[in-house]
């Protein structure tokens, strides 16, 4: 199953090599699991979505590692992709975007033609085959139905997936320029959220951990003075403060870093998508 990655340091600009490819269990690391494609979009000093993807393993794509390194940003999402729904293929890779909004998931849901009927002209931010990116513009759709509310439009969304079409897990990453939202739906998958104080847990710590090959201690120094809300599919570094998130609860954190969090949806799908269906 894919694997998600956000990060937001609220209005500060800042890097997420540690977390893309140094940490104990790095996007790229995990990338050896999830081999079919990999992607990290962040947003430029002009608020203009950099996006930066290949149907193709993190560990094997020079391009990302040099995104991972050289991406500036406030806030980030990146994926590594296990695919279920759509071929290997630049359009089916996540993350995928709509202005300054950028999306990633992880999970499935089917009955694909209801959710086209659903779209109605919302079908023009579909690229690609996946399930995924369908989510997304049933996202961008319901946002625009609620005055630009992401965090409307993300629950009415959701909402209506799990009312309607069988759901394996709705498990999403979306990010704008200033802002993250995360939300784990049902129970199938897991997801974390880390709120990491500036210097860690002690105050003074950079970012830290053991290699990805053991023996060799991984520092960064880029958020030791400042704080950033991290979220991912598995833990990333040894951090004890990692949180699971409840199901069907939506986390949003605004410029300031200011979280809310709160369930949008209190019940099982409809119709819960098999592993093997």
């Amino acid at each position: 199953m894919c694997r998600l990655f956000g990060l937001t340091a609220g209005d500060q600009r800042v890097k997420a090599t540690f977390w893309l490819l140094d940490a104990p269990d790095s996007l790229d690391e995990q990338s050896h699991r999830n081999p079919d494609g990999c992607g990290v979009a962040g947003f430029d000093p002009s608020g203009h979505v950099e996006l930066h993807k290949a149907p193709v393993a993190a560990w094997d794509d020079p391009d990302f590692g040099n995104a991972a390194r050289s991406l500036t940003s406030t806030t980030f999402v990146a994926h590594v992709r296990h695919a279920t729904t759509g071929v290997r293929s630049y359009e089916n890779t996540h993350p995928f975007t709509d202005g300054d909004v950028a999306f990633a998931h992880n999970g499935a849901l089917g009955n694909l033609n209801l959710v086209e009927e659903q779209l109605g002209e919302y079908r023009r931010v579909v690229h690609g085959d996946t399930d995924s990116e369908r989510m997304f513009a049933l996202i961008v759709k319901e946002t625009a139905a609620h005055s630009g509310d992401l965090t409307a439009g993300i629950a009415a969304a959701v909402s209506w997936l799990a009312s309607h079409v069988p759901v394996l897990s709705l498990n999403l990453i979306v990010v704008t320029p200033t802002e993250m939202w995360v939300l784990r739906y049902p129970l199938t998958n897991e997801l974390y959220l880390l709120d990491r104080d500036s210097g860690g847990h002690r105050g003074d710590q950079h970012l830290h951990g053991v290699g990805q090959h053991g023996g060799i201690r991984i520092r960064s120094s880029d958020l030791r003075e400042r704080r950033a809300i991290v979220a991912a599919s598995e833990p990333i570094d040894e951090n004890p403060a990692w949180q699971i998130l409840a199901s069907g609860e939506l986390v949003h954190v605004n410029h300031r870093l200011e979280i809310d969090r709160h369930a949008v949806i209190d019940h099982p799908p409809r119709h819960l998508l098999s592993l093997s269906g």
